[in-house]
């Protein structure tokens, strides 16, 4: 399940940015906004998957 949580990280983060750049290209700070929010999430859902993956190799290594 940890590989699929990762994509789809990935893809929140690429719409994210994808949504920041068409609202700077468009003038509209309410999209840009929207874009960094999902650019954010993704990145901080990213951040936790490595920590679980962190302690799941520190518990398989027995340190």
């Amino acid at each position: 399940m940890g590989f699929l949580d990762k994509l789809k990280n990935r893809a929140q983060r690429a719409k994210g940015r994808s949504k920041e750049r068409a609202g700077r290209d468009a003038r509209d700070p309410y999209l840009e906004a929207e874009g960094r929010r999902d650019r954010v999430a993704g990145g901080a859902k990213q951040v936790g998957e490595r920590v679980k993956d962190t302690a799941k190799e520190i518990r398989r290594t027995g340190r």
